[in-house]
């Protein structure tokens, strides 16, 4: 029978989010060179979970030297690594060469500095509420649904959980802080699963702004009711 979510987690959680990171990025490590993909993974769980790196050191190795059987394949008790574009016989020597850039991160305390993300990955791992509010309010339906941007906005903030709204201003303040150019606020709103332009006269930074005013903005308060 298939794995339970907790034996999955237990076993291959990490690895997962590992591997996950390689998603349209060549899995091109080298023992002298982590790629693009494993860069960006180590940047972002470095800053945000760097318990977990030790732990997907562990269970990369442990799948590298141990790859399912024929038993575990036929139960289908077994963690299925995604296509990343390499022969079947070269994912252990993959799997083990990720396991000792990690390992050497750990050890060495050598850690990518904080930047842009770099691929898709980082992108929805660093802002994952903004990819929830793009990909779900501004793909290319939004015209049939809203009659403007502020209405779909709106939409957002009186459908969803106050925490979770104050959740994106933050992660709107944070990619603002960027300072990145237009073209590149363009393809993160583009990454981040946004299907339609910013309205007129906007730019992507100069809209991205105006949303995060509007979600700081505390609500009017119009006082109690008066009698009748």
């Amino acid at each position: 029978m298939p794995l339970s979510p907790l034996e999955h987690d237990r076993r291959y959680g990490e690895l997962d989010q590992v591997v996950r990171a390689y998603a349209g990025q060549p899995a091109d490590d080298t023992p002298d060179r982590p790629s693009q993909a494993l860069t960006a993974y180590l940047r972002h769980t470095w800053h945000t979970r760097p318990w977990a790196l030790a732990t997907a050191q562990e269970q990369l190795r442990e799948y590298s030297r141990n790859p399912p059987g024929r038993l575990r394949l036929r139960l289908g008790e077994f963690y299925a690594i995604p296509d990343v574009g390499l022969p079947e016989s070269d994912i252990q020597e993959w799997l083990s060469c990720i396991a000792d850039h990690i390992k050497h991160s750990v050890e060495t305390g050598e850690a990518p500095p904080p930047a842009a993300p770099a691929t898709h990955w980082e992108w929805h791992a660093r802002f994952p509420e903004l990819a929830q509010f793009l990909g779900g309010w501004f793909s290319q339906d939004m015209p049939d649904e809203f009659d403007d941007h502020d209405a779909a906005v709106g939409d957002y903030v009186t459908g969803t959980h106050p925490q979770l709204v104050a959740r994106l201003a933050g992660e709107l303040r944070e990619l603002l802080a960027l300072d990145l150019d237009e073209s590149d606020y363009a393809l993160a709103v583009a990454e981040l699963g946004m299907e339609v332009d910013p309205p007129a006269p906007c730019t992507p930074s100069g809209w991205l702004a105006l949303v995060a005013d509007r979600l700081s903005s505390p609500a009017p308060d119009y006082g109690p009711p008066g009698p009748g």
